[in-house]
């Protein structure tokens, strides 16, 4: 529940509105069932319910800066005593100086003291009531709105950490193969070196990215496959397929690089012969498939785990779709490692034009 100009605005219209049928009808009351004249009624009316509202509003604005946050209702109680006590003899003092000749309600003021502030020390309990829950709402919405608040920032920088938290790893690999280079191959050391730079500013440009369109994240893919390309030469094949209906869909930035890092990983790197890696991106029960393939040494599969990054993108997979089911990994009897990545398309608004 928040205090928007609006709601404020509404209830105090519904209040003014209340406060006038109210008033309205205890004039008519002392006028048609206890006979008094329409001056005595109008007056005592005005004067006792205006008081009322008077105190509500005081009680209204005290309870919003300061609500003790024990023993509350001893507060409360006795706060409301002391006001409902307040308007009945105000009330009675300002009912005597106007209608001091008139005895016989002069006599009813007098003996109607007592239920005037038992009515009076109801109505402004039920208003402190009122408050007390209406401030406790809105706090308890504020907090909820605090929280939710940490929480998203807790969940994107977790995922930030998540996103970027792999680009060392290979840029330290990257430039020790530059360093080789430079010493047996110069002009491919210069290529890679090209290559690299091309690939980190992309990195930096798609930073405040979280989603991006296949075709854009299949272009990123290639610069890291060209370098991987110009480290391993020959040894490395790469089989890009990716099916037409899908280039305009989304997914999570940079989330497939670590994918295909992984695949080179364990592909190519307990193994001198040459490997093909393959990829293939296809749309699927409204959801965007893409599919790792690559070989993988057995005895290396019993001793590793699942593969270098796989843990950090289920997790952030996790955080963005609260689905722990869209990174599937499966081994093959043929040695091939298989690498499912599902992403929901179910939105408009996950398609970028």
């Amino acid at each position: 529940m928040t205090n928007t100009p609006l709601s404020i605005r509404r209830i105090k219209k519904i209040a003014s509105f209340i406060f006038l049928g109210w008033v309205v009808v205890f004039i008519v009351l002392f006028n048609t069932t206890l006979n008094f004249s329409w001056p005595v009624s109008i007056a005592d009316s005005v004067i006792t319910n205006g008081l009322l509202a008077l105190a509500c509003i005081i009680l209204s604005n005290l309870l919003g800066f300061y609500q003790p946050k024990n023993e509350t209702i001893v507060f409360v109680l006795a706060l409301t005593f002391i006001l409902a006590l307040f308007i009945t003899f105000a009330s009675k003092f300002l009912l005597l100086a106007l209608f001091s000749d008139q005895q016989t309600y002069v006599n009813f003021l007098k003996f109607s003291l007592t239920v005037r502030f038992l009515i009076l020390f109801v109505f402004i309990a039920w208003c402190a009531l009122a408050n007390i829950l209406w401030y406790r709402l809105e706090e308890q919405s504020a907090t909820q709105e605090r929280l939710l608040a940490a929480q998203n920032l807790s969940k994107e920088a977790e995922l930030n950490k998540l996103r970027h938290q792999l680009q060392p790893h290979f840029l330290f690999n990257s430039l020790n193969s530059v360093y080789a280079l430079t010493i047996v191959n110069p002009k491919e050391a210069g290529t890679m070196i090209t290559k690299l730079a091309s690939f980190l500013r992309g990195t930096l440009k798609r930073d405040d990215e979280v989603w991006v369109n296949v075709a854009e994240e299949m272009e990123y893919i290639g610069l890291y496959l060209d370098i991987e390309k110009v480290r391993f030469s020959h040894r490395l094949n790469i089989d890009v397929k990716i099916a037409e209906e899908t280039l305009n869909l989304c997914l999570p930035g940079t989330l497939l690089q670590p994918i295909v890092e992984n695949a080179i990983k364990f592909g190519l790197y307990n193994t001198a012969a040459a490997i093909t890696i393959s990829v293939d991106v296809k749309l699927q029960h409204n959801h965007l498939v893409i599919t790792v393939r690559n070989p993988f040494d057995p005895e290396l599969k019993a001793t590793g785990g699942t593969g270098f990054g796989l843990s950090a993108i289920r997790r952030r997979l996790y955080l963005l779709f609260a689905d722990e089911k869209l990174l599937r990994t499966e081994a093959t009897p043929e040695n091939i490692f298989i690498t499912t990545l599902k992403i929901p398309q179910q939105n408009d608004e996950n398609n970028i034009d």
